[in-house]
């Protein structure tokens, strides 16, 4: 049975929910990884979150990542989450989001997303955050 997204943030009040990546092919490109157990990291610039923004991650809260089309895609728990500058990410932190050959490949796509969705600088602060996926709403649980 599909679950509704309103049945799951009935049962879930504290989720947030969000879209990986800022189109639908790169969703669609994340959503795979995040199944497949290869992504279990993500980021973004901090100044997303806060009055304005989204919820910052929380350690135990679990989230609905959504498809494109804004249909439940899956549920992730937030194991960790930190906030780094540009300058401090490092190759086991880009190696988690399983999306990226390195560091420098890492730098090159966030560069641009980040210029795409708000601005980029050497020194910004992004938001480091580590998950498990707890459930795929396209049939698999964890």
């Amino acid at each position: 049975m599909t679950r509704s997204l309103q049945d799951i943030i009935d049962a879930n009040p504290e989720a947030e929910t969000f879209r990986f990546g800022d189109s639908a092919e790169l969703s669609a490109e994340i959503l795979a990884l995040v199944r497949s157990g290869k992504k279990t990291a993500t980021c973004e610039a901090a100044h997303h979150y806060g009055d304005k923004g989204d919820a910052w991650p929380e350690v135990g809260r679990r989230d609905v990542a959504l498809e494109w089309d804004g249909r439940p895609a899956v549920m992730i728990e937030t194991v960790s989450v930190e906030t780094r500058r540009w300058s401090e990410m490092d190759e086991a932190f880009v190696a988690a989001q399983g999306e990226f050959r390195d560091l420098a490949h890492w730098r090159k796509a966030y560069r641009a997303y980040f210029e795409r969705t708000g601005g980029w600088s050497e020194d910004m602060k992004i938001m480091c955050e580590r998950f498990r996926m707890v459930e795929d709403y396209a049939g698999r649980a964890r």
